[in-house]
């Protein structure tokens, strides 16, 4: 286990967290179990030694000014185990965050659900996890941050829903309290699997953060999830002047190792970054970028290819296509526009990549990109190989940039079917029409974004042009009929080839 300092109760945390105060409490009286003369004993000594009359502390404060629901657990009643009166507490606290329509951050710190109350106790995490959903139904951001010890049921339900999840540094955090495991197993829980490092190593969660820096990551994940205020008139960028190059010297130019891409693109030309961090189900990959992001004053969440990390650490594989499927969930649940990068120079061609269902994967991308209600823009930022930058490519607007292109297979491998050599690839890039040219002659993207030469040459003004471009079309289909919307979207690819 890392070096962890003393973990923060309920109460230092929300102090930590909330403008002086602010903070302003929702409890009521906890409704009575009717414990046996056991358990109220227990009970008794649990308040007095926590100084709290349950294991959970509900209430609103503001956060940097903003108003935030907050949910907390207090560890010292009762190991901040959930009986039916905390249960109810966290149930109507959601309920009435969701019916304000606040955020809410969530705190637990918790060895599951109570033992003195058996089953009862147990099946208290459905309405707890109903509640949750009901929360991030109404496109309202539900925020965990997972404190010093979280396991057990609390772990395996409300715990594990945030659209953003968080971890103290060194926590303990699992499903099975090691304590359990060693009295069933006669041997200790393997050492380092149970702790937040691990498991934001293996993108189950997004981060690890100080309860002292908790208050900075609120922030920036509200600042980019509140709607705009007012949005004001984005100019029209600059037209494209045309062809400048041949297909190939783009194909050739496209793949530089200093040409600027998705990392670039968020680094110089977007605001208020929030990276996120894999699946959230035990997978991530180095090719595959997903955060929360700013273009000028639309915030959207942005996905992508990393194209250098393909080449230098991994091929696209179908892990990081799941990444990619999170970002969609999180662009409906969340209400925001979706924006996806495609620069890949094709997927993992691997035993591993079959057996993992690399197909199945670019599949479901597909579908349920082309048919995801949020506003999406995608944008050929340099390679788009194969069934990679297919999984990414639908959308309302599809921009491109000048050197960009989307092709089946590389030129060299249509080359090789056709011809039974690579000798042949620069023809094929032309013949099938792989280019900015040709794809907006065919009605496959609607936009080139223009490149000074080339855009490793004048990487901070080209970024620049990308983020204008990318803002004027999110606001441009910000005011259209959601149905209206979705329904041109697959009017356009359903009529792609014949006109």
């Amino acid at each position: 286990m890392p070096d962890r300092r003393k973990s923060p109760s309920a109460s230092e945390l929300i102090s930590l967290l909330t403008d002086p105060g602010t903070f302003v409490s929702w409890d009521s009286t906890p409704i009575d179990v009717h414990p046996t003369p056991a358990y109220a004993i227990a009970l008794a000594a649990a308040r007095e030694k926590a100084g709290t009359d349950e294991a959970v502390i509900t209430g609103e404060g503001r956060i940097r000014g903003r108003r935030v629901a907050i949910i907390a657990c207090e560890f010292r009643f009762l190991a901040g185990s959930i009986g039916v009166a905390s249960a109810q507490r966290l149930v109507e606290a959601i309920e009435r965050a969701t019916l304000e329509g606040l955020p809410l951050l969530a705190g637990p710190a918790s060895g599951g659900t109570r033992m003195q109350e058996g089953t009862l106790a147990f099946l208290s995490m459905v309405k707890i996890s109903a509640a949750i959903s009901k929360h991030k139904a109404a496109r309202l951001p539900y925020l965990v941050y997972l404190r010093h010890p979280t396991t057990g049921g609390v772990m395996a339900s409300w715990a594990s829903l945030g659209h953003v999840t968080v971890a103290e540094p060194g926590a303990l955090v699992g499903f099975l309290g090691p304590r359990v495991y060693e009295a069933i197993y006669g041997e200790k829980f393997p050492d380092g699997v149970q702790t937040s490092e691990n498991l934001f190593r293996m993108g189950i969660i997004d981060g690890i953060v100080s309860a002292e820096n908790l208050p900075d990551v609120v922030e920036r994940v509200l600042s980019v999830l509140e709607p705009p205020r007012s949005r004001p008139a984005v100019p029209r960028p600059d037209v494209w002047a045309g062809k400048r190059s041949t297909t190939w010297e783009s194909i050739e130019l496209s793949r530089r190792p200093d040409r600027p891409g998705i990392r670039a693109l968020l680094h110089h030309g977007a605001r208020s970054v929030l990276p996120l961090n894999g699946t959230g189900q035990g997978e991530k990959e180095p090719g595959l970028v997903l955060a929360l992001a700013q273009f000028g004053n639309t915030s959207c969440v942005v996905m992508g290819q990393d194209r250098n990390s393909q080449r230098n650490r991994a091929p696209l594989g179908p892990a990081a296509l799941r990444e990619a499927r999170r970002g969609m969930r999180l662009s409906h649940e969340l209400g925001l526009p979706l924006v996806t990068i495609i620069d890949t120079p094709g997927v993992a061609m691997s035993r591993e990549a079959e057996e993992g269902g690399l197909s199945g994967e670019i599949a479901r991308c597909l579908a349920e990109l082309v048919m995801l209600p949020s506003l999406t823009v995608s944008l050929i930022l340099g390679e788009g190989t194969g069934g990679g930058a297919l999984a990414l490519l639908p959308a309302d607007r599809t921009l491109a940039s000048e050197h960009a292109w989307l092709s089946p297979l590389p030129p060299e491998g249509a080359s090789a079917i056709m011809h039974r050599d690579t000798l042949h690839a620069s023809e094929m890039a032309e013949e099938q029409g792989v280019g900015a040219a040709a794809l907006l002659a065919n009605k496959i993207i609607d936009w080139v974004i223009p490149e000074e030469t080339d855009a490793s040459q004048e990487v901070s003004a080209f970024c620049a042009r990308v983020s204008q471009s990318l803002e004027y079309f999110l606001s441009e289909l910000a005011g259209q009929n959601p149905r209206a919307r979705l329904d041109a979207r697959l009017e356009r690819y359903r009529s792609l080839g014949l006109r």
